[in-house]
């Protein structure tokens, strides 16, 4: 990074009093072993050890990244390692401030320092999403010639928010969302490590997984809660943090719910049952109570989809779009944002008209072909494109119903064991009621009621 009078008095003063910085700041790993999770990106020879100087490369230059994945993972992190390790010259970029001036001046100075000095430029740009296509543009050439090496981040999944030139001419890079372990491990060097807490205060095991919980896989999350509620013990000279000192102090009471064990199922079982119910109010208290909980949003999306199925059906045909819809919405965009989605689907499911007919229809089916009821394939239903099938009697018979004006024949589907018997039972709730009726009417015109 380029230093300038202030940027460099700041550092001085970080150095001489590191509290004047928050925890997650100082806690920032200095080289990309310290850096926690992420080591799928982190192996030898990948290409952030080879923006580092990792590795020869001889004509193989470094390669532009672009850095995907949820905030507090470690994107901003990773660009200043590369920063503090690189023998380059580094420059960082907000796309929330900065424009296409600012971006062709950093260029302009590439070149410079390239033809002048033979010095490579580092061009760290926070937030790509934000730019629009026009000042992406502004970047192909640099990137392209390579007088920069870029490192983009973004939140947003790029192959909508970033240009399809600039996507090409980079590697993406995908961050995977931090663990409890990964949180947990950065949490106890923050306690222990000299330039973090210094071992002032400990950390009980309740009060941890609180922690965790309120961090939802967010390391700067994590560790500004931890200092906040450090200072406050340390207010009451106190050495450790109790559960209630952290739920003062961030404001959030420890909700009783183990991920692993019977919470977790029976708050789930209660959510679906409450949807199932149709109370939706009951439905959204056991939401909020996951998502307070840091529950996988992911494990919640495919109990809606599979509710949408099983207690609505076709009652309401929308029910299940609206679920998938959720659903992928969910993988996208993950927590704060999801916990809106994920409302948004508990209140269509627990509001949708009722029917399960779907599920008992599937149920009884299955019971018949275990019980071995199944039988041959009518004669006239089989396959009759192959040669020497017409003297077997394949297809021979079959009344095609698109000949017809109605549009159904009347001939025997179902094996003989089976020709009789009737799986789906319709509801008559909601959108179900025409399909009642449907099944009524295709049922006599195949023979098998009489009008």
């Amino acid at each position: 990074m380029e230093p300038d009078l202030f940027t460099a008095a700041a550092e001085e003063r970080q150095e001489k009093d590191p509290a004047a910085s928050p925890l997650a700041v100082r806690m920032r790993p200095r080289t990309l072993d310290e850096v926690v999770g992420q080591q799928h990106l982190l192996k030898p020879g990948s290409p952030l050890r080879r923006l580092v100087g990792e590795g020869s490369g001889g004509p193989a230059g470094p390669s532009s990244v672009i850095l995907w994945g949820p905030p507090g993972t470690g994107k901003t992190t990773l660009a200043y390692v590369v920063s503090k390790a690189t023998n380059k010259r580094f420059v960082e970029l907000s796309a929330i401030t900065a424009g296409v001036k600012e971006v062709r001046a950093v260029i302009d100075g590439a070149r410079r320092a390239a033809g002048g000095f033979g010095t490579e430029t580092v061009l760290f740009l926070d937030e790509i999403h934000r730019f629009s296509k026009a000042q992406q543009d502004s970047l192909l050439p640099a990137v392209e010639n390579r007088w920069v090496t870029l490192i983009a981040a973004t939140t947003e999944n790029p192959y909508f928010s970033v240009i399809s030139p600039l996507l090409s001419r980079s590697l993406l890079l995908t961050l995977e969302p931090l663990t409890d372990d990964d949180i947990r491990g950065l949490l106890r060097r923050a306690l222990d490590a000299e330039r973090g807490l210094k071992g002032a205060v400990t950390l009980p095991e309740d009060t941890e997984d609180h922690l965790l919980r309120i961090a939802g896989g967010d390391a700067r999350r994590a560790l500004t809660a931890l200092e906040a509620a450090a200072g406050a013990a340390l207010d009451q000279h106190e050495s450790e943090i109790s559960l209630a000192t952290l739920e003062q102090t961030v404001d959030r009471a420890a909700v009783t719910y183990d991920r692993d064990g019977d919470q977790h199922y029976d708050v789930a079982s209660a959510l679906i049952k409450s949807i199932r119910g149709s109370d939706v109010d009951a439905a959204l208290h056991y939401l909020a109570r996951m998502i307070e909980a840091g529950e996988d949003p992911r494990f919640i999306a495919r109990r809606l989809m599979i509710s949408a199925s099983e207690d609505i059906g076709l009652a309401d045909p929308n029910a299940l779009p609206i679920a998938v819809a959720a659903a992928q919405a969910v993988a996208m965009i993950g927590f704060p944002e999801a916990a809106l989605t994920l409302s948004h689907a508990t209140i269509a499911l627990a509001l949708a008209p009722k029917s399960n007919s779907a599920t008992t229809a599937i149920g009884a089916a299955l019971e018949d072909v275990r019980k071995g009821l199944a039988g041959a394939v009518p004669p006239h239903l089989r396959d009759g494109h192959y040669k020497g099938a017409a003297k077997l009697g394949h297809a021979q018979g079959y009344v095609y119903p698109h000949d017809l004006p109605e549009g159904i024949a009347e001939q025997q589907y179902a094996p003989d064991a089976l020709k009789d018997r009737e799986y789906y039972a319709p509801s008559r709730h909601g959108a179900e009621a025409r399909y009642a009726d449907a099944v009524d009417w295709t049922r006599r015109h195949l023979g098998r009621r009489r009008p």
